[in-house]
């Protein structure tokens, strides 16, 4: 990729990012991305870890890179944990050979068919959360000629990306929960209402229906709010 056509090809991927409905839609273009664009790259992943949680891959192109992340997190080492820790780049042109990483590397020569593999720290607005960028390859040092601004700019991407969908499904979240709080205070007046008895009592009324009908509070309080009356178990 020239000088000249990086501009518009992340301007690109920018409204393609943007136009994602989901999170993993999201992260799944990204991925998808990274292969079609940097050079040696044959698979592509992205991992994160939110403060004492385990690490996940949250989207990959494939079974290779799945298999090879699974072996990171057994063991505790590899070239995307490194590069998560550092948020540096981390570049590995033969996993089985590289004194850096002596449970993983042997592991992942000889259960995967990886030889290359280079990771990028994700720069997340959330600070108890962390993330990288990985690439993979069947073929030796085949990150060794990359340059490194490309990558760089399709991490901030990925970064950018990661941090907005994210927000943005928690606020699809909030607004659901915040509609659902809604219906059960408004179903909770009216059987306050209609059988006079006290808020703490109509509360529980709903949990028990709730609980006999196998269905969620807010559920049962929408049937409240649509007819005015409990619904029979």
């Amino acid at each position: 990729m020239s000088p000249g056509q990086e501009p518009a090809d992340f301007a690109s991927l920018a409204r393609e990012l943007a136009r994602q409905p989901t999170l993993l839609d999201t992260m799944n273009s990204v991925v998808g991305q990274a292969v079609r664009t940097i050079p040696g790259a044959q698979e592509a992943a992205v991992t994160v870890k939110r403060g004492a949680q385990r690490y996940r891959t949250i989207a990959a192109t494939g079974e290779l890179a799945l298999r090879v992340d699974a072996i990171q997190y057994r063991v505790n080492e590899g070239p995307c944990l490194t590069s998560l820790l550092s948020r540096d780049a981390v570049r590995c042109d033969d996993v089985a050979t590289d004194p850096r990483w002596p449970e993983f590397g042997p592991q992942a020569g000889s259960d995967t068919e990886v030889v290359s593999m280079m990771s990028h720290g994700l720069f997340l607005e959330d600070e108890d959360t962390i993330g990288a960028l990985n690439l993979y390859s069947r073929l030796p040092a085949a990150f060794a000629g990359l340059e490194l601004s490309v990558l760089d700019g399709l991490a901030t991407h990925c970064a950018v990306a990661l941090t907005r969908a994210a927000e943005r499904e928690q606020n699809q979240h909030l607004r659901r929960a915040l509609d659902s709080n809604r219906e059960i205070g408004i179903a909770v007046g009216i059987l306050m209402a209609s059988r006079l008895i006290p808020e703490e009592q109509a509360f529980e009324v709903l949990r028990i229906a709730s609980q006999r009908s196998h269905r969620k509070l807010h559920q049962i309080a929408r049937v409240v709010l649509e007819t005015g009356e409990l619904p029979l178990p």
